[in-house]
C-alpha cells in the first residue's frame, strides 16, 4: 500500500514537472504564425489583439480600394477586425531590377475566416492551383508576379510571392510540426532569444532591406548610416500609456558598434534641431505627442551592439492607425 502511494506521488509529480515544462517551453518558443515562415532575410511579426485595444482599430472608418471592397465583400474577412496575429519573411532578390522587384515576401495569417467562402473566392479569381500536403495552393496574379495562398487551417492562411514554390512549400511542410516549440527557420533560432519578453511586434534580421536605397538603409528621405544588410532586432512592447520601441543593430565589434552609435547620435542631434520651436501653450496634444516621443530617443553602444530605445505615447500610434487625419482620441 506504502509503494502504491508513493508510485502515485512520483506520477504526479513527473506530470507537474512535464505540464511546467512545456508550459515554458511554449513561452520561451517564438508565435506558431512567425514558426511558419521559410528561410529569409529578415522576419516581422505583430500581435494585433494589443494594437486594436489600444487604437480600437477594429473601429476606425477605412477607405478601400474596390479590389479590397470586392475581397471583403466575397470572403467576408474585414482584416482589421479580423486578424489576429502577422508574420512576415522578407526575401532579398538576386537581380533588385528584375520583374520581382529587390525583396519578396512570404506570409502568415491567423485570425477568424470563412473558409467555405474563402475558398471560393480564391477558386474564382486563381489562374492555377496545385495540391501539396493536402492542401490546396492558389496562384493568383498580383502586378505581374504570382502570389500563391493556402489556407493551413480554420484560422491560418500561409501566402508567398516568391517566383517557385518551395517557400509556400516549405510553409506547409512546417506547418505539419508547427506544435514543436523548436520548429522554425534559422534566423529565428539564432536571434529569437534577443527579442525582449512580451513584445507585441518584433523584427529581427535584415530588417531594413525595403527601405534600402544605394546600399543604405532610407526613412523618409533620410540616409540612415547603416547598411542595408545591418542586422537588426527590432521590438514594441506595450506598457502604461506608451509603447517601448527598442532597436539593436548587432555589429560585426564593439568598435563598429561604436562607429554606428555615434554617428546614429549626429543624426538625432541634427534632426532634433531641425524641429519646428513651438510655445507649449500653443502645441496641439498631437504635436506634443510627437516632441515626447522625439525627446525620449536615446543611442547608446551596449558591447558589440548600438541600441535605440524610445517610448510612444499612444496618441501618435492612434494618429499613425488612424486614416484621412481623422479624430484618434475621439475613435
Amino acid at each position: 500500500m506504502r509503494k502504491r502511494t508513493v508510485y502515485s506521488l512520483l506520477l504526479m509529480l513527473a506530470l507537474v514537472v512535464a505540464l511546467i515544462a512545456v508550459v515554458w517551453l511554449r513561452k520561451e518558443a517564438p508565435p506558431e504564425a512567425a514558426r511558419l515562415l521559410p528561410e529569409s532575410d529578415a522576419i516581422l511579426y505583430l500581435n494585433l489583439k494589443p494594437l486594436r485595444a489600444a487604437t480600437h482599430l477594429d473601429r476606425t472608418p477605412v477607405t478601400r480600394s474596390p479590389e479590397y471592397q470586392q475581397f471583403v465583400d466575397a470572403t467576408g474577412i474585414v482584416p482589421e477586425r479580423d486578424l489576429d496575429s502577422v508574420a512576415f519573411a522578407l526575401h532579398q532578390m538576386n537581380n533588385p531590377n528584375g520583374p520581382n522587384g529587390p525583396v519578396a515576401y512570404s506570409e502568415v495569417f491567423e485570425g477568424r475566416f470563412d473558409g467555405v467562402r474563402l475558398t471560393r473566392y480564391l477558386a474564382s479569381i486563381a489562374s492555377l492551383q496545385e495540391q501539396y500536403a493536402g492542401h490546396t495552393i492558389y496562384t493568383v496574379l498580383v502586378e505581374g508576379r504570382s502570389l500563391r495562398i493556402a489556407q493551413l487551417g480554420y484560422d491560418t492562411i500561409a501566402a508567398s510571392n516568391m517566383p517557385t514554390t518551395e517557400q509556400i512549400h516549405a510553409m506547409l511542410d512546417r506547418y505539419r510540426s508547427a506544435a514543436s516549440p523548436f520548429s522554425g527557420s534559422t534566423l529565428l533560432a539564432e536571434h529569437y532569444r534577443d527579442v525582449p519578453m512580451l513584445s507585441s511586434a518584433w523584427a529581427i534580421g535584415h530588417v531594413g532591406l525595403p527601405f534600402s536605397e544605394g546600399g543604405h538603409i532610407s526613412l523618409f528621405g533620410m540616409q540612415l548610416p547603416l547598411p542595408e544588410d545591418a542586422t537588426l532586432v527590432a521590438s514594441l512592447r506595450y506598457g502604461p500609456g506608451a509603447l517601448h520601441l527598442r532597436i539593436e543593430q548587432i555589429a560585426a565589434s564593439e568598435d563598429a558598434a561604436a562607429r554606428s552609435t555615434e554617428a546614429l547620435n549626429s543624426l538625432l542631434h541634427l534632426f532634433l534641431a531641425l524641429q519646428p520651436k513651438v510655445a507649449a501653450q500653443a502645441e496641439s496634444p498631437d504635436a506634443a505627442a510627437l516632441r515626447s516621443f522625439t525627446e525620449s530617443i536615446q543611442i547608446e553602444q551596449h558591447k558589440d551592439r548600438a541600441v535605440l530605445t524610445a517610448a510612444v505615447p499612444l496618441l501618435v500610434l492612434k494618429q499613425l492607425t488612424t486614416p484621412d487625419g481623422a479624430d484618434a482620441a475621439g475613435q
